[in-house]
């Protein structure tokens, strides 16, 4: 029979003990406070999103009373420019992955993408008590601020119990903005055609 080892000393405890001590220790910087610096804005789009939703929704509005310009300009053309800006705005605002089927109005103005695992349909089983993911302990599960922003919202919860479908990636990288534009106004041009 072999004996089992006292103790196994792993590569990170190497590490951790060949590290030279110091006193120093730099204000202000550790790993979760950089992480907690990452999510500040979309937090604040979770608190805000019945305003978000608003100015959402006219924006929505004024992109598809702009459909003549953009048929006119060509959706391909304007799709450069209209990705560039959109990607600025939704990276700052909700920290967008840019999959080209935007969904923020029924999440609760929460990017869905931004799960480690991109889960569409709501959490896994592993939110921590304190609400925080399972595989990024630091960051706040990104369905329970959903729920969070979408409770705030006018029909949140029940744009929140929605199955949504799974991502397309050939539209990554894409303007959601002009794909919702251009699919809205066919269907209002079908609604006017049609007895």
């Amino acid at each position: 029979m072999s004996k089992p080892e006292a103790s196994v000393v792993t590569q990170a405890t190497k590490v951790a003990l060949a590290r030279p001590r110091s006193d120093y220790r730099p204000a202000g910087v550790s790993p979760s406070r950089r992480q907690r610096r990452r999510y500040t804005i979309r937090l604040w789009s979770v608190r805000h999103s019945r305003l978000l939703e608003w100015v959402y929704a006219h924006f929505a509005d004024l992109f598809l009373k702009l459909h003549p310009l953009w048929r006119a300009v060509g959706y391909q053309r304007a799709e450069a420019p209209v990705t560039f800006v959109e990607r600025r705005v939704k990276g700052l605002l909700f920290d967008c992955r840019m999959c080209g089927q935007c969904i923020l109005s029924s999440t609760g103005m929460t990017c869905p993408m931004n799960c480690p695992k991109q889960l569409r349909n709501g959490p896994c089983g592993g939110v921590r008590a304190n609400g925080n993911c399972e595989v990024e302990p630091d960051m706040p599960c990104v369905w329970v601020q959903a729920w969070n922003g979408a409770r705030q919202m006018r029909q949140g919860v029940e744009n929140l119990m929605n199955v949504q479908p799974p991502v397309d990636q050939s539209l990554r990288e894409t303007s959601a903005w002009l794909r919702v534009t251009a699919l809205a106004a066919g269907a209002e041009a079908r609604r006017e055609v049609s007895p």
